[in-house]
């Protein structure tokens, strides 16, 4: 019998935001595949560093250790070729990552590849792979930014925290606020306070994560795995959040309702290991402090925007800033 993932929780994530491997993209984009191929063998028993992904994908893999069931499975997914990708799985074997499986491509699209490998999730640091997942609808996707400085993760624990609207939610209300202002926003938000508001990009991977939390021998309320919604709404829009994870039997074991207040401090103050939003507003602060990712508006979104040469929204000056201060 083939091999089911069913009722596991399926991470397929680039080999660039596993490890650290931006002196080698950049690499690649200036000189192309030869010179990258020379490099990569060159440094093939050279260990990589960690990535921004590196430490939620340890701390998920570690859940497989305190049940009788695989609960996380990760797929390490690369445009790379396999000879390309030894150092990868070198690496990969150095830090004693439970990864077994793994897809090179050899430069072909990865999104190709989701249904196969029943992938659940994807994390990667290429905006247009990341968008084409996205657009199809073929599992949860996130644009990883760059590392924080000095992180210093929970070991006991995983702690994954998620925005709102447009991220476990649809866009709906939060068009109704872009378009006619808060006032407006919080008035639907009561009109439908019983009403589930609709699934989101990542809704599906929040049920999933909850379902783990239920398998746990601890229960959902001891569970090492640690769920938080940070969002911008407040009373009195708070109460259909609520109604909603009621309705999708998903137990959250932390909520924040912050009417405006800034994300960043308490998503350090919650040792997120990362954290998902779609806005650039609460990501760029965000990320100095824990893991972040953007998730992106589908293609046909009246809230999608172009991006063209601006892979995370930030300038040349800011990506040069902030290789600066990670160096």
């Amino acid at each position: 019998m083939p091999l089911s993932f069913s009722e596991t929780l399926v991470v397929g994530i680039s080999s660039r935001a596993l490890f650290d491997l931006e002196e080698e993209n950049s690499l690649f984009q200036e000189k192309g595949i030869f010179e990258y191929r020379k490099l990569q063998k060159l440094r093939e028993s050279e260990i990589l560093k960690p990535g921004t992904g590196f430490h939620v994908i340890k701390a998920l893999l570690n859940l497989n250790s305190l049940s009788k069931d695989r609960l996380v499975e990760v797929i390490v997914m690369s445009k790379n070729s396999p000879e390309t990708g030894v150092r990868v799985l070198n690496s990969i074997q150095f830090y004693n990552l439970d990864i077994t499986r793994s897809a090179f491509t050899g430069g072909e699209n990865l999104n190709d590849y989701m249904d196969a490998f029943d992938v659940d999730l994807f994390l990667s640091k290429d905006d247009d792979e990341v968008q084409r997942v996205i657009d199809a609808g073929l599992c949860s996707a996130a644009l990883i930014y760059e590392p924080p400085l000095d992180f210093k993760p929970e070991t006991s624990t995983v702690r994954i925290a998620f925005d709102a609207d447009a991220v476990l939610f649809s866009d709906e209300s939060e068009l109704i606020y872009k378009n006619q202002g808060l006032a407006a926003f919080h008035e639907n938000e009561k009109a439908n306070v019983s009403k589930a508001l609709k699934e989101g990009p990542h809704a599906k991977l929040l049920k999933m994560l909850s379902s783990i939390q239920k398998k746990m021998d601890s229960g959902v309320e001891l569970s090492p795995l640690r769920l938080a919604i940070v969002t911008a709404r407040n009373s009195p829009s708070h109460m259909r959040v609520i109604n909603t994870l009621r309705e999708w039997d998903v137990y959250v074991d932390e909520a924040f309702f912050l009417g405006g207040i800034s994300k960043d401090k308490v998503l350090k103050a919650f040792k997120a290991h990362i954290f998902f939003d779609d806005q650039d507003a609460h990501l760029k602060p965000a990320m100095k402090l824990v893991p972040s990712a953007r998730v992106p508006y589908k293609s046909s979104s009246p809230l999608f925007v172009k991006r063209d040469e601006i892979s995370f929204a930030a300038t040349a000056k800011e990506k040069k800033e902030i290789h600066k201060l990670n160096s």
